[in-house]
């Protein structure tokens, strides 16, 4: 075994090797590990199986296995005791043996235990002419002398079922709940048997099943006997990552333990998925291999998300700030809700127009609010993307001839003169970028009795995911000392934090919390 896997699967049977083999073929690195103990390996054929009818449990897997080592698979024998998240992400697998695996994400298809009734010789007869499912069985023993062993609610409906299949059925009710009036009208009208008493055991002649025997001592002829037991799902192993089964019904009636599953196989756990008899107790050997595939299908898909996130964020970190602002100006026909910052509207309405730097100007929507009021705008992004289509906006509003779009890095560059205001609006900037001395050169380029504003967010707004992690958001009282503004030039107007409605292209309810910070500088 190596180290780490894409994905264990922990379990061999359809379901697991259905997994596998389709994560091989999607060229992911994948463990199987089986006990080698199939549920069903004493069935002489596995049936309604397409292109595989009557094929011997033990042949099917081992071509399954076959199939799977192929596309780079590998298979290990061994029982999985306990699974564990591991604090970097992952988990690891421990094996009876006390060897151990890691894998980015688990499929366990460990299926279930079929707890059958205490009867003797039951369990020795158990899939070769005991039975549980006609579907499964049904044909081999069709018109032969077939006992239903009641042992709950739901005895009368499977003898109504294997009637399907032969004229001569016959109900034990054994443990089953006292038969209905109804329920005997039924059976009788089908012409299935009813033999009261417990049953005591079965009776085998030359190594086959010749009926069944009750406590009083009759014998009742049987060649084939069909029960249900309770289904259990084999999931202690996934104790330790706090995923417990549920109890699963039929009619409204239980018959056994599952591990809970959303339709593709994922469980609560994330990370971990579940395929087969583990979490579907009904499931066929064939409905077991679909659900694998579905699983695997699932799995991958949450792999490629995965891989997709660590790939932008590591282009993230290696792209230049034009690189990461132009392809993300790119990705969208637009990103802002082109409306000016309140802020900025509310702050400068009642200043006299004159000239105006906008910093981060973005798509345009302060800029081009501030030439329609008469100010002569200079607006700066590093964005070329941003500021084509600022243009384009503004040349539609009108004002294209008083705007001068610039583009800057700004922590490399910054534009020339001086002016009556300079705006800085939710300039906030990666770890890398100097944002404290790009708003000092914003302080340096405000004229005398000129207005410096300065607004961002206190946060990222509750309910949004937080794509950069390393952005800190500073407090407006943080801006202000930044800025180390000199004592007797400057006159703090506005140092508060605000609450502010959401806006975008698409209207969003709810709010954000912002600061802003407004300072004049001196005349003279």
């Amino acid at each position: 075994m190596d180290a780490r896997y894409d994905v264990v699967v922990v379990g061999g049977g359809a379901a697991g090797l259905s997994g596998a083999l389709t994560l091989g073929r999607a060229r992911r690195s994948v463990l199987v590990v089986d006990a080698g103990r199939p549920r069903n390996a004493p069935a002489e054929g596995v049936h309604t199986y397409l292109g595989r009818e009557g094929v011997s449990p033990l042949e099917l897997l081992a071509a399954g296995r076959e199939e799977v080592i192929g596309y780079g698979g590998e298979i290990v024998t061994g029982t999985v005791t306990t699974a564990e998240r591991l604090d970097g992400g992952g988990f690891r697998v421990v094996l009876a043996d006390g060897r151990s695996v890691e894998a980015d994400r688990l499929l366990v298809t460990t299926g279930l235990t079929d707890e059958l009734p205490d009867v003797p010789g039951l369990a020795e007869r158990w899939g070769k002419d005991v039975l549980h499912c006609p579907y499964c069985h049904g044909w081999e023993v069709r018109d032969q002398k077939i006992g239903i062993l009641g042992t709950g609610p739901l005895s009368v409906h499977q003898a109504l079922l294997w009637r399907q299949w032969s004229a001569e059925v016959t109900l034990f009710p054994h443990t089953a709940p006292e038969l209905g009036h109804d329920e005997r009208r039924q059976l009788a009208a089908r012409g299935v048997s009813v033999v009261e008493g417990k049953v005591a055991g079965l009776e085998v002649t030359d190594g086959r099943l010749s009926g069944v025997r009750l406590a009083d001592g009759r014998v009742v002829g049987c060649q084939a006997v069909a029960t249900a037991g309770l289904l259990t799902a084999q999931a202690g192993l996934l104790a330790a990552l706090g995923l417990e089964t549920e109890e699963m019904e039929m009619s409204g009636h239980v018959i056994g333990t599952r591990v809970p599953a959303d339709p593709a196989g994922a469980t609560s756990v994330p990370g971990v998925w579940v395929a087969g008899n583990v979490t579907t107790l009904n499931e066929q050997v064939i409905g077991a291999a679909a659900a694998g595939v579905r699983a695997a299908a699932a799995i991958n898909a949450d792999l490629v998300a995965e891989e997709t996130r660590r790939a932008v964020a590591a282009m993230d970190a290696h792209a230049t700030s034009e690189e990461y602002w132009d392809a993300r100006y790119a990705a969208s026909a637009q990103i802002w809700s082109g409306n000016p910052n309140e802020m900025l509207v509310r702050e400068a309405s009642d200043l006299a127009p004159g000239t105006a730097l906008d910093l981060g100007s973005g798509e345009g929507g302060d800029a081009i609010w501030l030439a329609g009021r008469g100010w002569r705008v200079t607006a700066a992004d590093v964005s070329g993307v941003a500021l084509e289509r600022a243009a384009g906006h503004a040349a539609a509003a009108g004002v294209a001839d008083r705007v001068d779009w610039q583009r800057h890095d700004l922590g490399v560059s910054f534009p020339e003169g001086v002016f009556d205001l300079v705006s800085a609006c939710f300039l906030h900037s990666f770890a890398d970028m100097p944002r404290e001395e790009i708003l000092r050169a914003a302080a340096s380029a405000v004229a005398p009795g000129g207005v410096l504003l300065v607004v961002g967010h206190a946060g990222w707004p509750s309910e949004a995911h937080d794509p950069h992690p390393d952005v800190h958001f500073a407090t407006p009282q943080e801006v202000l000392a930044a800025l180390e503004l000199p004592d007797g030039q400057w006159e703090v107007l506005l140092c508060e934090e605000y609450e502010r409605a959401q806006h975008g292209p698409v209207p969003r309810s709810g709010t954000g919390r912002d600061n802003v910070l407004k300072v004049r500088r001196l005349p003279g």
